[in-house]
């Protein structure tokens, strides 16, 4: 019986829910990184085109290091976050970005963001606002020991058999003859990775609070740390690279925002199966939460489908004018 209780109260905290506080400093950081995270495409990609007119590598400009750096404080940034709220909280927060990295590639880059591109940066913000309010405010996974059964889970091994097959045949076969014609490629490999990045950034902070607490399983919980570690370090460098060979073919914005979609929707089918947070969400949250995800991708579809065309308000009124 005293067990049965036992393992009933060990079930009962596995969905604890962060405090108040805790989940306002998660949001808050949340948001910060993502708009560095907007940035440093954009300071790449000038630190690229500044290189090539003057004959050098990028690694010798300092807007491409400040891009960088910026990209390494946005992803510790997330790290903190991801520690603090659910990782479905977190991860769509990043459709923050897009627009933020739209305005600044705007003035920077000189890229154009028309009437109908503000209004995609509007939709953008107010389809995170609904993510935020109906996304689930409660952990399913909160020890290392929930951890390490759920990475053992048939289900989440077979995910991440077919996600290390996907990217050899992309990275050794597709990528070399059709990365720098096709987008689609690089943003394959680096949301694929994705798949890694975000589980392992929750998974070493489960595992950190055991090494901290020193407790019995803190031997396990270093070693757990340690390969999460690894994992996170070889794919944030693989990201790194490929993110630099999109920046160095295709626009900016555009491999920011399909990025963005494709990363998001990708890292929230691997955290449903590792972490099963959407247990916790009921219908109407559900429902809210694809509305406020559809909202978020019809708004960036908006800043970049139609970034070309030459469509204001001033163009609006004379047509108007026309026609009376």
């Amino acid at each position: 019986m005293g067990t049965a209780a036992a393992a009933a109260a060990a079930a009962g905290e596995g969905a604890r829910s962060p405090s108040p506080a805790a989940v306002s400093l998660g949001l808050g950081v949340a948001v910060v990184s993502s708009l560095v995270n907007g940035s440093t495409f954009v300071l790449q990609k000038k630190g690229i085109v500044r290189a090539k007119r003057r004959g050098t590598s990028y690694l010798t400009d300092i807007v491409w290091w400040a891009g960088t750096i910026a990209m390494a404080v946005g992803q510790i940034g997330n790290f903190l976050a991801y520690t603090a709220v659910p990782t479905v909280l977190v991860t769509p927060l990043g459709a923050l970005g897009v627009p933020f990295g739209s305005i600044l590639a705007s003035y920077l880059l000189k890229e154009k963001l028309n009437i109908l591109g503000k209004l995609g940066c509007l939709l953008s913000c107010a389809g995170s606002v609904v993510l935020i309010i109906h996304s689930p405010k409660s952990e399913s996974v909160t020890t290392q020991a929930e951890l390490e059964e759920k990475l053992t889970n048939p289900v989440f091994v077979g995910y991440l058999c077919i996600v290390l097959l996907m990217l050899l045949l992309l990275i050794f076969w597709i990528a070399p003859a059709h990365g720098p014609t096709n987008i689609m490629v690089y943003i394959s490999i680096c949301s694929l990775l994705g798949s890694f990045t975000v589980p392992s950034t929750k998974g070493i902070g489960l595992a950190a609070q055991d090494i901290l607490h020193n407790n019995p399983s803190s031997r396990r919980a270093l070693c757990l740390c340690l390969g999460l570690l690894a994992v996170l370090g070889c794919s944030i460098i693989v990201q790194f690279r490929y993110i630099n060979k999109a920046l160095e073919c295709f626009d900016s914005s555009v491999f920011g925002a399909i990025y963005y979609v494709v990363f998001t929707t990708l890292v929230l089918l691997a955290s449903a199966i590792l972490f099963r947070e959407w247990s916790n969400v009921g219908l109407v949250d559900f429902l809210g939460m694809a509305c406020g995800f559809t909202t978020v991708s019809v708004g960036i579809v908006l800043i970049q489908v139609f970034k070309e065309f030459n469509f204001n308000l001033g163009e609006m009124n004379k047509s108007n004018m026309k026609t009376d």
